[in-house]
């Protein structure tokens, strides 16, 4: 599995499949999730909700002939169906930042193993959720023994590249294949044998990082400041006024080269702690000095740390700051922020 056929990592190439949420399928979610879960895990429960509804209707389009039958669960984390004596385990996810997915360990055991392990990223706020790929049990369990040593936090890491991103593949298995065809057995995870493969898969950045974490312990380097120290006071008001959440505010001034007068913009950086543990981040750049507005046609861009390009906003002629979608993750997750300005690209590197 490694070793990935072309036509495989030509599919990633291609947008996901995307399914458009109804008003009437949140409203379902929301019940479903208030009636469930418990209140610590509801937001999961409802991402799971979400995931659930669009799947079904998705895959009662495509296979009409079949019945879809939702399964009994013991993992908060997923929601398990059944199509023609097929087992399917959804892993619903908000954001996909560092191009990796966490899949329990409990969903592999002989209780709750699936065929299917389809991984489908939600976004509330589109109304959206896109099928990021899915693996065979098989496959899941090739990689585990081969190429992971350690679980993070009971959970297995596994790359997006490792997925198949063409859902008619799904369909096929379903229409052509039997359940026989893939036995839900695995051996126990052995000890470490071999490194993670490096091409096609995760590459951990080697560039110096800014660990987030420890801006709530109060650890701040020296290079990011307070914000009042470089941004012009009508910038400063207006970050100041603005609805941004209570958390630690730093900044940093960026150099935009040679060819731009030296021109130097703020990078400002808002990190809160929210709830199961994460962390929220808010990623803004502003003109500085007497600059009143940003230069037209900056780009700022949101990057995983594979270099995709999760979110980009480009300045326009009196913009006097742009700001990406604020976004949460867990601990542990790296990203970039990347600026471009015609050649010039300056990129800052961080970890959750």
């Amino acid at each position: 599995m490694a070793n990935m056929s072309s036509s495989l990592i030509n599919s990633r190439l291609l947008p996901p499949e995307t399914i458009w949420l109804e008003p009437e399928q949140i409203e379902q979610a929301q019940a479903m999730s208030e009636c469930t879960a418990p209140e610590a895990h509801q937001w999961q429960s409802y991402l799971n909700a979400l995931a659930l509804l669009s799947f079904e209707q998705w895959l009662s389009e495509r296979l009409p002939e079949y019945s879809i039958e939702r399964l009994e669960k013991s993992i908060e984390s997923v929601c398990y169906i059944e199509v023609n004596g097929f087992k399917f385990c959804l892993i619903a996810v908000e954001q996909v930042l560092d191009e990796t997915v966490q899949i329990h360990r409990a969903v592999v055991e002989p209780e709750q193993a699936a065929h299917f392990y389809v991984v489908q990223e939600v976004s509330e706020e589109q109304e959206l959720v896109m099928i990021r790929g899915f693996l065979r049990f098989d496959e899941l369990i090739h990689y585990r023994n081969h190429y992971l040593d350690q679980m993070q936090n009971d959970s297995y890491p596994l790359p997006l590249s490792l997925l198949d991103a063409e859902p008619n593949h799904l369909l096929f298995y379903c229409r052509a294949l039997q359940p026989t065809a893939f036995a839900l057995r695995a051996e126990p995870f052995p000890s470490p044998i071999s490194p993670l493969p490096t091409e096609g898969f995760l590459v951990a950045l080697t560039q110096t990082t800014t660990k987030l974490t420890q801006w709530l312990q109060d650890t701040v380097d020296e290079s990011w400041q307070t914000i009042d120290q470089f941004i012009n006071p009508e910038a400063n008001l207006a970050f100041s006024t603005r609805s941004i959440e209570a958390g630690v505010r730093r900044g940093k001034l960026i150099n935009l080269g040679v060819q731009f007068g030296q021109q130097t913009v703020a990078l400002l950086v808002n990190v809160t702690s929210e709830t199961e543990g994460k962390l929220g981040v808010l990623v803004q750049l502003y003109s500085t000095g007497e600059a009143r507005y940003l230069i037209p046609n900056l780009k700022l861009s949101l990057r995983s740390s594979t270099n995709q390009v999760v979110q980009e906003v480009t300045s326009r002629s009196q913009d006097n700051y742009i700001q990406l979608k604020p976004f949460k993750g867990r601990p542990g997750t790296r990203f970039s922020v990347a600026i471009h300005l015609g050649s010039e690209t300056v990129e800052e590197n961080f970890e959750l």
